[in-house]
């Protein structure tokens, strides 16, 4: 009969999912509390010591050095996880009497029942979670941007519109974001998923268009909701697979997220997977009730846009100066267009659709396309630049040919490590028709950026390379260049930047 129930909640969407689309079982109410608090009671400059798998379970908050380095700040919570441990180990072992303040603690973070078993099982479980109040209530202020677009493309995949809640547990709707595991853009696809929606490459990273990720993002979920059955396996889908869930929901012979959650232990079904539909739920009730939770929020409104779906390959420096908007104006607007067409190595592609806000322009955007004169306008893009790899060869050796740095090369092509083969190709970054530098040129560039004497600025909590090159009228690239860094890797709390001259 189980059997007989868990296939039919495959086939019929939303079966499993009760009265409510969401449904918001008791069992999870503990996790949800819990998200509740990192979302609206401590800050990314904050965390609590809790239990990885009773949530309801919080032994200390922890108070973090602000703008302190990633290695500062994990030595002190590293300290308060080992003093939490070390508690946990005692009172397992039966003591009682006599405790140290984070014994007593400790203990009291239980029920009075719990047995000295229990405690020393969960000396196993203690984690640490960063807080993120200042990040939501940034991403509420933001979602006023994208929640019109959002519903739109809802209502067209039919799907409900509590999904437009799920930026806040991605991204916090940051059209920029980035994770340390590659993860992209306002909905956090991750390059291979990405790929089956839409482009992604070294010209353009649609992951990054808030408009054409959420088309993707939709298409994902009612996708996922079709191979798994309910909206809990569905959104828990969108970390772990929705393969992966169904699997889940095979091996526990039954469709009741409280109950996989539980009990499940697949390969890489870990924390994040376990907690997302209850980080979900907890984002949609702050998302309702913002009042209750983080007071006024003034929430920003829609860009009215004037958009063009170009014919052509458009140069991105013409299209800007025809427009009367500066190069950095017209990149913050169309996101997805990678470094190589704003440094004019390439054009904008075919189909692209160009947006810039109407309250900037002199005209329609759509006149102001169709005046580029033949230096604007092209047939074909322009070609790529490639090195052959030969034997011997480095990221390092042919970075110092070409005069570009290492991490730009391993950014324009993908890579994760050092590690290439001689034989195969690589895309170069850098102006089109540029030669290799000789020594004595990367010698005199070398030295005059030596000269310079640049400043240093120290990465605050929700910096990103973007909003530290608007700050001080520099490009990413620039920022890239100068630290020797890669623009896909995120940047790090207390972190130092070096910022040279513009020119």
């Amino acid at each position: 009969m189980l059997r007989a129930i868990f296939i039919l909640a495959l086939l019929l969407p939303g079966l499993g999912a009760h009265a409510s689309n969401f449904p918001r079982p008791a069992a999870l109410e503990p996790a949800i509390q819990f998200w509740i608090k990192v979302y609206t009671q401590v800050s990314t400059d904050q965390g609590y010591v809790h239990d990885d798998e009773n949530l309801a379970v919080i032994y200390e908050v922890v108070d973090l050095p602000p703008g302190a380095s990633r290695e500062v700040r994990n030595q002190k919570i590293d300290a308060a996880i080992k003093r939490v441990r070390g508690a946990l180990y005692s009172l397992g072992r039966g003591k009682r009497s006599g405790l140290s303040a984070t014994e007593a603690a400790v203990l009291a973070s239980w029920p009075q029942e719990t047995t000295s078993r229990t405690l020393a099982r969960a000396a196993e479980n203690v984690r640490f979670q960063t807080g993120q109040s200042d990040r939501f209530k940034e991403g509420l202020v933001r979602s006023g941007q994208w929640k019109p677009h959002i519903r739109s493309v809802l209502a067209k995949y039919d799907l409900p519109q509590e999904l437009e809640v799920l930026p806040h547990v991605e991204s916090s709707f940051n059209p920029f974001a980035y994770s340390k595991v590659a993860a992209a853009g306002m909905w956090q696809f991750m390059p291979a998923t990405a790929r089956e929606y839409m482009r992604v490459d070294q010209v353009i990273d649609e992951r990054m268009d808030p408009f054409i990720a959420t088309d993707g993002a939709a298409r994902l979920l009612k996708t996922n909701l079709r191979v798994t059955g309910t909206w809990p396996l569905a959104l828990t889908g969108y970390n772990h697979g929705a393969g992966g869930m169904t699997r889940a929901a095979k091996a526990m012979g039954t469709t009741d997220i409280d109950v996989i959650v539980r009990n499940y232990k697949g390969p890489a079904f870990g924390f994040a997977s376990r907690n997302f539909y209850a980080s979900f739920l907890a984002a949609l009730e702050i998302d309702r009730n913002p009042g209750r939770y983080v007071g006024q929020v003034a929430i920003d409104k829609p860009t009215a846009y004037d958009v063009v779906t170009v014919q052509e390959y458009i140069s991105a420096q013409a299209l800007a100066r025809a427009a009367g908007i500066s190069i950095e104006e017209l990149k913050i607007h169309n996101p997805a267009l990678l470094a190589p067409v704003w440094q004019g190595e390439k054009y904008i592609p075919q189909n692209y659709p160009i947006r810039v806000p109407s309250a900037q322009l002199r005209q329609p955007l759509t006149a102001t396309v169709a005046s580029l004169s033949g230096d604007g306008r092209f047939s074909q893009q322009k070609p790529d630049r490639v090195h052959r790899i030969a034997q011997g060869d480095s990221l390092s050796t042919i970075a110092r040919r070409y005069g570009v740095t290492v991490s730009s090369l391993m950014a324009v092509n993908g890579l994760r490590n050092h590690s290439i083969q001689a034989g195969k190709t690589l895309l170069l970054p850098g102006q089109l028709g540029r030669e290799p530098l000789s020594a004595e040129q990367i010698a005199i560039t070398r030295a005059r950026l030596a000269n310079e004497q640049p400043r240093e600025y120290v990465i605050r909590s929700g910096d990103s390379l973007w909003s530290i090159a608007r700050r001080f009228k520099v490009s990413t690239q620039q920022l890239v260049a100068w630290n020797d860094i890669s623009a896909k890797k995120p940047i790090q709390p207390g972190q130092k930047l070096k910022i040279a001259s513009a020119g």
